[in-house]
């Protein structure tokens, strides 16, 4: 090779090498990603923080594999730690991993043949209003026309609601029917789109004679767009 065409090839490469480790790195984050255990662990923690023993109850996990895959998701970047007594209590390293998540499930939505039609079958089939969206709710609450109720776990909305929801958990919701107006349509959400709560909730709230729908997606989806939220 002429001369003077090793000392440019020489500056190339120099110049590639910091991209490509670079999107190696970006390729770690990736691979963490790549496992629907830790999709729902990263799910779960866009709630707010938890304990592993909590993780391990909210994923259906033993406690040895959550243990496993928060390790990898730490490694990664995407969760952090802290001790609390002899407690390791973990949570998202950034607001922004909730959007990631709504990115991944955007694009699977629309160009998976497979994931469009379990979505339709599983939950499109189950509702045939069109759901509250996030703007749309702000509306009628500013209005009085709507009731927002957070049909997920006390210790999950205690981490972090929507502002003004009342909590009354999907269990809880039978006992509670009397407490919600008659006058006002009531808006169900949980954990987020594929969260079945809310779709049971509005169900039972229908059943009885109620104005119900759920909203779009859930919480997390509204705490990234700084919506207004109670904590």
């Amino acid at each position: 090779m002429p001369g003077y065409l090793i000392f440019p090839l020489y500056k190339l490469m120099a110049a590639i090498a910091p991209k490509k480790k670079l999107f190696e790195l970006f390729a770690r984050v990736a691979k963490a990603l790549a496992s629907a255990n830790r999709l729902e662990l990263l799910e779960a923690l866009a709630q707010g923080e938890r304990g592993v023993d909590g993780l391990a109850q909210a994923s259906g996990m033993s406690v040895a594999n959550t243990s496993h895959h928060l390790q990898t998701l730490r490694e990664s970047g995407l969760v952090q730690s802290r001790k609390e007594g002899t407690q390791v209590i973990y949570s998202l390293t950034d607001e922004q991993i909730p959007a990631l998540l709504s990115g991944i499930r955007y694009v699977a939505e629309r160009h998976m043949a497979e994931v469009e039609r379990i979505v339709r079958e599983n939950f499109n089939s189950k509702d045939n209003l069109t759901p509250v969206r996030r703007d749309e709710l702000l509306g009628l609450v500013k209005s009085g026309g709507a009731m927002v109720i957070d049909v997920r776990p006390p210790a999950e909305y205690d981490a972090g609601h929507i502002e003004g929801a009342v909590n009354i958990p999907l269990e809880s919701l039978p006992k509670r029917l009397r407490e919600l107006p008659r006058d006002q349509e009531i808006v169900a959400y949980c954990r987020g789109p594929y969260c079945m709560l809310a779709f049971e909730a509005v169900e039972q709230l229908r059943q009885h004679g109620h104005r119900a729908r759920r909203l779009e997606d859930g919480f997390p989806e509204w705490k990234i767009e700084h919506r207004p939220v109670d904590q």
